[in-house]
């Protein structure tokens, strides 16, 4: 199972304003304008990256190296700095900076923009915005959020669900039993995230959270019973938010002719966003309890990741029963050898 990185479904580009409307309570935002300016201008530019720098020696004139697309913050260094400049010298360097296509500035601590800031900011027709928070914080709180803003995205076909803090993303064709398996586990007190439709994120570089839709959140079709709501008859309990998606259980039915893993010693993974995560393939026949399979499961990962492999533990038994079974051989040939008499 193989998922791309594709575009959210009804996403919108997102812009100066939409961060801001984001934002603006958390990072106590306010925009900045020259007197008599448009204080929308800039606001619906679109911000095309989750990146976002100080501009640095580009306030000395050293360009290069300046990505320009990304969102600019001032701190104190460099308000102080521009401030220090003779106007003619600083109106070219701020007129050359945002030359740059740049989205918005930030001003940080809630300092006053430097003389001639606003007024070139609004020649370029670029937002400035200002928080009091200090630089290191205003980082802190922002870039996670446009990280998720910007964070590969795809859908997926299955149910999500918290079974002993595990993450267990049940895949397989429509009407094999992913539901009914989940129901099971959340009468066991395991927890609900999403059914059918699994909103998946990835975030860095080997982190999937799987969520459900805002308008099916909770919900749950059981076939031959309709739309369940699974927070309401279960509580608030049975269900969470979003969970990390940790190991992919694909069901499947029975085939006497398949090849079943049997040991466990041959990991197969599923690649989802370009990130691989375990996959165990359960093929299911009349009588079989596929919930506490579930459970094993889980257990087992959570085995194998404080180090104890059952599958690496047995095979390693079983070479060194072998090699004393060989070692013991060949002690009594070397013995029948010897023995002339």
């Amino acid at each position: 199972m193989t998922a791309p990185a594709t575009p959210r479904a009804g996403a919108r580009p997102i812009t100066v304003g939409t961060l801001l409307e984001t934002l603006r309570d958390t990072l106590q935002l306010e925009t900045v304008s020259a007197p008599g300016a448009d204080e929308s201008a800039g606001l619906a530019r679109e911000i095309t990256s989750a990146e976002m720098s100080s501009p640095g020696l580009v306030l000395a004139g050293y360009v290069d190296r300046f990505v320009g697309r990304r969102l600019q913050v001032l701190g104190e260094t460099e308000v102080t700095y521009l401030s220090s400049l003779d106007s003619g010298v600083r109106d070219s360097i701020l007129g050359r900076f945002f030359s740059f296509d740049i989205p918005a500035v930030f001003i940080t601590k809630g300092q006053e923009s430097p003389p001639g800031l606003t007024r070139a900011a609004a020649v370029a027709g670029v937002a400035i915005l200002r928080t009091p928070l200090k630089t290191n914080e205003f980082y802190r709180q922002v870039k996670p959020v446009l990280e998720d803003l910007f964070a590969p995205a795809t859908t997926l076909h299955g149910s999500l669900a918290d079974v002993f803090g595990v993450g267990l993303l049940f895949t397989g064709k429509s009407g094999i039993g992913k539901s009914e398996c989940v129901l099971d586990l959340v009468e066991r007190g395991h927890r609900l995230v999403a059914d059918d439709l699994v909103l998946v994120a990835r975030r860095g570089t080997d982190l999937l959270v799987g969520r459900g839709h805002e308008l099916q959140r909770h919900f749950m079709e059981v076939r031959g019973i309709g739309l369940i709501d699974v927070r309401a008859i279960f509580g608030i309990r049975a269900v969470r938010q979003q969970k990390r998606i940790e190991v992919v259980v694909h069901l499947e039915e029975w085939n006497q002719d398949a090849v079943v893993e049997r040991t466990g010693l041959d990991g197969v993974t599923a690649s989802i966003l370009d990130v691989p995560v375990p996959k165990i393939t359960v093929p299911l026949n009349p009588g079989k309890n596929i919930t506490v399979v579930a459970e094993v499961i889980a257990m087992n990962h959570l085995l194998r990741y404080s180090g104890v492999d059952a599958a690496e533990q047995f095979n390693e038994r079983l070479i060194d029963h072998m090699q004393r079974a060989r070692n013991q051989r060949a002690l009594v040939q070397r013995y029948l050898r010897e023995d002339d008499e």
